[in-house]
């Protein structure tokens, strides 16, 4: 009897020894030392890619955010300030009212089909737009030359980024509202545009968050 519990006791105690020290292992070490190298080799990464602008975190460039006019009143859906670019059209699985420069509270497509009669009038509404908010005196802006990131949303509907077709298609615009010349707005989109990753991976981009936020240093130094 007294073995019985002895031995009881002994394998009791073993796995408690093996519990702390699994704890102490996983639970603690191992998650100091990954977070340990992630700061010091990461640091940007690991703290969410964050956009500071005037000393301030404004955003991450790894998630889209809205440039919109604030609701008139009786309006449900905001004009597009603008002013600034204009990111991809963020059409997901929920949306927010709380925060609105991020639009969605989700990560995900709409999954409409190809042939959706609601995606169908959702991309001709939104070529419409562009073509009308994009066309300034002196610059009209075609259906033909309005690129299909400007009209249809992400897999995620958090693209922060837009092809450098769309944002030339934009340049005369922004020029125009900002009282800027073309050649000024041109050169700030080269500017911000990044090629594809190591030459190969993925398409040129334009990160619209980094390309306003110079856009509001040139503004104003004008």
């Amino acid at each position: 009897m007294n073995n019985s519990v002895s031995n009881t006791a002994r394998l009791l105690w073993a796995g408690l020894r093996a519990l702390l020290v699994l704890t102490l292992v996983t639970g603690v070490i191992y998650p100091l030392v990954v977070t340990g190298i992630a700061q010091a080799a990461f640091h940007g990464k690991a703290n969410g890619s964050e956009v500071k602008a005037d000393g301030k975190v404004v955003g991450s460039s790894l998630i889209g955010q809205s440039y919109n006019l604030p609701l008139k009143k009786g309006q449900e859906t905001p004009d597009a300030d603008l002013q600034w670019f204009q990111g991809r059209p963020a059409n997901g699985l929920g949306s927010n009212s709380i925060n609105t420069r991020y639009k969605l509270i989700l990560s995900g497509a709409t999954n409409l089909a190809a042939d959706s009669k609601v995606l169908i009038q959702q991309v001709k509404d939104a070529k419409a737009a562009v073509v009308k908010d994009n066309s300034v005196p002196g610059y009209t802006v075609t259906p033909a030359q309005v690129p299909a990131d400007a009209v249809t949303s992400s897999g995620s509907g958090l693209d922060p980024d837009i092809s450098p077709a769309y944002a030339d298609i934009q340049v005369h615009r922004v020029a125009a509202k900002n009282d800027l010349s073309v050649a000024r707005v041109e050169k700030l989109v080269k500017d911000h545009t990044e090629g594809r990753t190591l030459g190969f991976i993925g398409e040129p981009r334009v990160n619209v968050l980094e390309l306003n936020i110079a856009l509001k240093e040139l503004i104003k130094g004008n």
